[in-house]
């Protein structure tokens, strides 16, 4: 089964190397470029994961996790905050405001496909080449 993962992120380059990352991966990619497309995405979409970056055009990562986690129909959505603050505090924030995961910028992209992988659970069929 291909889980589908939702990234909410402004910047084109790093949609692009988190796509790259983890389409061969099997997962199906979804973008979104600011906080209201991407919290209207969640209920539409409905991801297995959503990838979530905290400095976004129009609402922050921050609001649109409340937004997530306060809303019974998409409370349960596993959330990867995606930031390039490394600082402590903004990891702990993360965690006490409900996401799952925290991942700095830079990231590995195998880091990446493996937090991925796991926050989406197990079942994941890996994409298959075609000729």
């Amino acid at each position: 089964m291909t889980k589908r993962v939702l990234v909410v992120e402004d910047s084109q380059v790093i949609q692009r190397l988190i796509e790259v990352c983890l389409r061969p991966a099997g997962f199906d990619v979804e973008m979104r470029f600011d906080g209201p497309s991407g919290l209207a995405a969640v209920g539409e979409c409905q991801p297995d994961l959503v990838i979530l970056d905290v400095g976004l055009p129009g609402m922050s990562g921050w609001e649109v996790l409340t937004a997530i986690r306060s809303d019974p129909a998409t409370e349960d959505v596993v959330v990867m905050m995606l930031t390039g603050d490394v600082h402590e505090a903004v990891r702990r924030e993360a965690s006490e405001r409900g996401a799952n995961a925290y991942l700095a910028k830079p990231f590995r992209p195998q880091e990446l496909r493996e937090m991925a992988t796991s926050l989406a659970g197990p079942s994941m069929t890996p994409a298959r080449a075609t000729s």
